[in-house]
């Protein structure tokens, strides 16, 4: 059993990379410095991490392939947005290996994350009573269950994550990663198994996130060509007020201001993953459609406290092991 010490961060993108097996980008969307803090453990089947941010983020990436993918929310302090789902700390969050998502995290939001190897989910799951409806209801991101039964399961499993992380001196035996995957395993199941989850739930994603999550593809995918929000509203065919409402929705602030974050988090991530003898910040700043490099300054200085020209220059894998 391999297990990380709790890592803290002051630095979502440092933060993003050092989550292993996810291959993901986190953007942090409002302003101020990042205090956010990670602790794993992995066993030869199952990954599990713990973490907790304290500005609104956006996470965007796609789910390890080969795995089973569940989140528990510990602390929501605001609204969620899985998979342009809303949901409350009564949802569990489902993903399969290798589906892309698009996760809205609030301000100060811990969750727990657990990763399956398929084979061993499959397996516990083939021994449940309830093989079918489970993998009827595994079709959806977002499976609403009984908040007392959820509240319970979720103590439960951290309680068994806590006691893994302090048996470290007990030694890494085989035993020990089975008793954990088979006690996380089984408060999955039995929470999806439980009477009071409705089997036939169905949580449709809502046309305000739709919209967000259209506009956000649009414009990171066409960096040299940054549609302005109006042209975003003609190419979704909708009126800038229902764009206006649906990003007030979702993400708590504007779209000129989402959009603007979130090309600003592209430039931080190629400034660290880059030399600055190989790529300028000016160049950096033009690849992602800031033009005015005095305004570009000053609103990166005021989204992640800190000057362009102070963020290190090294790759995130790097600054990730200092």
């Amino acid at each position: 059993m391999k297990i990380q010490n709790i890592s803290h961060f002051r630095d979502i993108h440092v933060h993003a990379a050092t989550v292993q097996e996810w291959n993901q980008d986190y953007s942090q969307l409002t302003a101020g410095s990042i205090e956010s803090s990670l602790i794993q453990l992995t066993t030869a089947r199952c990954h599990i991490f713990r973490e907790q941010i304290n500005q609104r983020v956006v996470q965007h990436g796609v789910a390890p392939r080969g795995k089973m993918c569940f989140a528990v929310p510990i602390t929501v302090p605001g609204s969620i947005r899985m998979q342009g789902r809303e949901v409350d700390d009564s949802s569990l969050f489902f993903l399969h290996g290798g589906e892309e998502f698009m996760f809205h995290m609030p301000m100060g939001m811990e969750l727990l994350a657990i990763t399956f190897e398929r084979e061993l989910f499959e397996q516990a799951l083939a021994q449940t009573a309830s093989a079918k409806e489970i993998s009827q209801l595994l079709r959806q991101p977002v499976i609403r269950v009984s908040t007392q039964r959820y509240a319970d399961a979720r103590r439960r499993m951290l309680a068994v994550f806590s006691q893994a992380l302090s048996n470290e001196d007990l030694g890494n035996t085989q035993d020990r990663e089975l008793e954990l995957e088979q006690a996380m395993l089984g408060e999955l199941l039995q929470l999806m198994t439980d009477p009071a989850c409705d089997k036939q739930q169905r949580l449709p994603s809502s046309t305000r996130s739709f919209i967000v999550e259209k506009c956000h593809r649009l414009a990171t995918a066409e960096l040299n060509n940054v549609p302005s929000v109006d042209e975003l509203c003609q190419r979704l065919q909708v009126s800038r007020r229902t764009v206006q409402n649906s990003f007030r929705s979702v993400a708590e602030t504007t779209p000129i201001n989402y959009l603007r974050s979130v090309r600003l988090n592209g430039v931080r991530r190629t400034l660290m993953s880059t030399q600055a003898a190989h790529l300028s910040i000016g160049d950096v700043a033009a690849q992602w459609g800031f033009y005015h490099l005095s305004h570009f300054a000053a609103e990166y200085q005021e989204l992640f406290a800190e000057l362009p020209s102070h963020t290190t220059r090294a790759a995130i894998a790097d600054c990730a092991r200092a």
